[in-house]
């Protein structure tokens, strides 16, 4: 339904436009991109209490956004529960430091081409993360790659992808000091959390 992810600086904008006109070949290339730091499901949103025999049950329409559409409930729900394992985290170092590919990705078609993220504290938050809210098997936890989708799906050509993953660039830094509850249905930032 919604992640929690890593603004992305006009530099790495500029890199993968950079790099657009070689990534002919492939399926779907994307347009807009993004660095998941965790994946929320339908679970993650639910508002839930207990009940006086300690059985778990939804609570509908309670709580303070009653009334409100279900997306707006959802992205509600999910900030509130981002406070507590957010509250301890710091602003962070993150680099772009190379291209390279998932040959068999967990899901869809492949390859999957990324721009390569080097980052200790996006991993501890992440990690922190899904202590909290449990983890998406096979692509979080201890099999979470952060990075950012280029392109993935088709036929680039022989030796395309290798001559991508080749290509050297000056690492890209910055300090990340916000994080965006990205909505996929409408593909923008449904919220923003200062760390």
């Amino acid at each position: 339904m919604f992640s929690l992810n890593v603004p992305l600086p006009t530099s790495v904008d500029r890199l993968a436009s950079d790099l657009h006109p070689k990534l002919t070949g492939f399926d779907r290339v994307r347009d807009r991109r993004t660095l998941v730091c965790k994946r929320f499901g339908v679970d993650d949103v639910r508002s839930e209490e207990r009940g006086r025999g300690g059985e778990r049950r939804g609570d509908g329409e309670r709580g303070a956004s009653r009334g409100a559409p279900p997306r707006q409930r959802a992205l509600d729900r999910v900030r509130e529960r981002l406070r507590r394992p957010l509250a301890a985290a710091d602003p962070f170092e993150v680099a772009v430091t190379g291209v390279d590919v998932f040959d068999a990705p967990r899901s869809g078609s492949r390859p999957v081409l990324y721009l390569a993220v080097e980052s200790d504290g996006l991993v501890r938050l992440h990690r922190r993360l899904c202590a909290a809210f449990g983890v998406v098997e096979g692509i979080e936890g201890d099999d979470y790659v952060p990075h950012v989708t280029l392109a993935r799906g088709g036929d680039p050509g022989p030796g395309a992808v290798a001559d991508l993953v080749a290509a050297e660039f000056d690492p890209i830094r910055w300090r990340v000091h916000a994080l965006d509850v990205w909505d996929p249905e409408y593909r923008e930032p449904a919220a923003t959390i200062d760390l």
